[in-house]
């Protein structure tokens, strides 16, 4: 089978940029005809309007790049993904993400497609760049509208490259478009070599810094970049290097701590997020109101949370920075529905659902913090399992909690709309190991429903549409890549570190709190500079759930030993509500493992063309 490299994926994206393919014929004068079906470099890049097609490709390019990275949670402690949907060779589709390892551990050498078509990405947004400067050096069109469209694809190529030195470290940096010529394209790529990570870091800043100086303060359209989406960007790139330098990446070749470095970095990031949060007029989803609640196994009212992510919060100001997608009819979906539901849902697949573990990390209404841990127990074998205090089937169980508990998975008896061809077919109760069964619950009969995927004993409702018309690949909802609440707990934890527990950041922490109707933060929560981390890290386990942000956490903390034991140890059993034995990680595994879960494998195939490329010291 033919091998896709970086150098073929470049040259095929350049031909979708508006490079000319002329075929022969048997026309002496074929050379001299005008393409009929495609358009030649020569023709386009006349008009404003050009420019914008090409910007729009650019972003179309990146965003199969970001808006799947729900998988990435899979590597963490409290989702489990156990395959993925996308589709073997079509970018639009998720090949970007086909073929990734979604477990705990093991996943650092299946990203190859992912170093590809980022690197896909950046070369539409150099295109972008490198011919839009041309059409304002040949004064075509209105300088400050085409210092725009640079600022958005710099701030796309920004975004692929953190991306990259996110999962690689050390990578090749490049900022011009690659030559339309194959074998001088081939020959530019044989001189790329990895460039240090802080120099690529330092490229990065600078893009964003022009994004926004260039950038609008709010969207010409949805899902166009802005200032307060470049400041955030740039202070998350902020806060990773900082926690980078604070916490060492020995697995990265020359890579030091350094202390001074982190601090500097943690202040330059809380400086962008305060930025975001007091300059811009952005408010969090209903004004960070919780809204109501059903009772337990009634889904008439939902949590504002919940509603969140659905296509009704679109456009929002809490999502600051996303990307978009067409919905029904427009070949552009998303396929959040297929992913995350069961097969009562448009025949979804439920790829990725909740682990047990997780329903325990929300917190009580009335203390605003972790009640007694729920008790495992199967009720085919204990008759009283439902019934029985804190029993993890007694629906019961679940009340008095964070109202994200509700709004983002179903237990036991919580009930969702199921749907076929469009259409609604009824209210269908959640039951574990109950696949498509006929039940009757309070004198009415339901079909029970069919999530033959999950083995934990939860399935999301966040991300689940809760109403018939749209099919599971057909979503329009715009995937939130940073949203205000993670800005929040981002500026608390970049304050945090410098200064300890700060007012300002402690109320922010509470104002994502009361979305799930909390008490504020109690006195001994923020009292230390290690106690308040903690709290921010619940909060980011509960807020964040199923967006892609703990595996990236996890490893820019290093917290892998600190979740599943080190090295030679016994590992962590993943249960299920019943009890039973399902995953096991890190079972007696050696330090390599480790090292190998914290940084990726540079592909081999693009080392096998390039010998320039080094490769990371865990996978030598």
């Amino acid at each position: 089978m033919k091998k896709i490299t970086f150098r073929s994926i470049i040259t095929t994206i350049l031909i979708l940029s508006g490079t000319a393919m002329l075929l022969p014929g048997c026309r002496k004068d074929l050379l001299d005809q005008a393409s009929t079906t495609q358009v030649l470099g020569i023709e386009f890049w006349q008009s404003e309007s050009d420019a914008m097609v090409a910007l729009m490709g650019a972003y179309a390019a990146a965003r199969p790049c970001f808006d799947r990275d729900y998988y990435f949670d899979g590597q963490g402690e409290y989702v489990r993904a156990r395959g993925t949907s996308t589709t073997n060779g079509n970018l639009r589709l998720g090949d970007a993400y086909n073929g990734g390892n979604y477990n705990p551990s093991g996943y650092g050498g299946s990203f190859d497609k992912m170093y590809r078509y980022l690197y896909g990405a950046i070369h539409r947004a150099n295109y972008v760049i490198d011919n839009t400067k041309k059409m304002m050096e040949s004064n075509i069109g209105n300088p400050q509208n085409l210092e725009v469209f640079i600022g958005e694809a710099r701030l796309l190529r920004g975004l692929c490259y953190f991306k990259l030195i996110s999962m690689w470290g050390d990578v090749p940096y490049f900022t011009k478009t690659v030559s339309s010529v194959a074998a001088e394209a081939n020959a530019e790529m044989l001189k790329q070599v990895r460039i240090p990570i802080g120099q690529v870091k330092d490229s990065i800043l600078g893009d964003i810094t022009y994004a926004f100086e260039k950038l609008p303060a709010k969207a010409a359209a949805l899902g166009r970049f802005t200032k307060p989406a470049a400041l955030a960007l740039r202070g998350k790139v902020q806060l990773y290097w900082a926690s980078w330098k604070k916490n060492g990446w020995p697995e990265l070749d020359g890579f030091t701590q350094d202390i001074s470095a982190a601090n500097a970095a943690y202040a330059a990031a809380a400086a962008d997020f305060k930025s975001v949060i007091d300059n811009y007029g952005l408010t969090l989803y209903q004004g960070g109101d919780p809204g109501l609640t059903s009772v337990t196994g009634s889904a008439d009212t939902l949590p504002n949370y919940y509603h969140l992510f659905t296509p009704k919060a679109n456009g929002n100001p809490e999502m600051i920075m996303v990307f978009t997608h067409g919905g029904t009819g427009s070949g552009q979906g998303e396929e959040l529905m297929r992913d995350f539901a069961g097969r009562s849902h448009e025949g979804s697949q439920c790829w990725v659902s909740p682990r047990y573990e997780l329903a325990d990390r929300y917190q009580l209404l009335t203390t605003g913090d972790f009640g007694t841990k729920m008790v495992q127990m199967n009720p085919t074998t204990n008759p009283n399992a439902r019934t029985t205090l804190n029993s993890a089937v007694n629906p019961a169980t679940y009340g008095n909690k964070d109202y994200r508990l509700k709004a983002t998975i179903q237990w036991d008896y919580e009930v969702s709309v199921g749907m076929v061809s469009l259409q609604s077919t009824g209210l269908c109760p959640f039951i574990y190991q109950t696949w498509g069964a006929n039940i009757t619950l309070n004198g009415i009969k339901y079909i029970t429903y069919n999530t033959d995927g999950v083995n934990s004993g939860y399935v999301f409702r966040k991300f689940v549409r809760n109403y018939a018309g749209q099919g599971r690949s057909d979503g329009d909802f715009a995937w939130p890549v940073i949203r205000l609440a993670d800005v929040y707990l981002m500026y608390a934890e970049a304050t945090n570190e410098v200064s300890g527990p700060q007012t300002d950041a402690i109320d922010l922490v509470n104002k994502v709190r009361r979305r799930g109707n909390l008490p504020p933060l109690a006195a001994g929560k923020t009292d230390t500079k290690e106690n308040f981390f903690s709290a921010i890290e619940q909060e980011r386990i509960v807020e964040l759930v199923g967006e892609g942000q703990r595996s990236f956490d996890i490893r820019r903390w290093r917290a892998i030993v600190r979740i599943w034991g080190g090295p030679g140890t016994a590992g962590v059993w993943r249960r299920d509500t019943w009890g039973a034995d399902k995953d096991r990680y890190y079972q007696n595994a050696s330090d390599r493992t480790y090292e190998q879960n914290y940084i990726f494998r540079i592909p081999p195939s693009e080392r096998d063309l390039n010998p320039n490329l080094t490769q990371n010291a865990p996978w030598r």
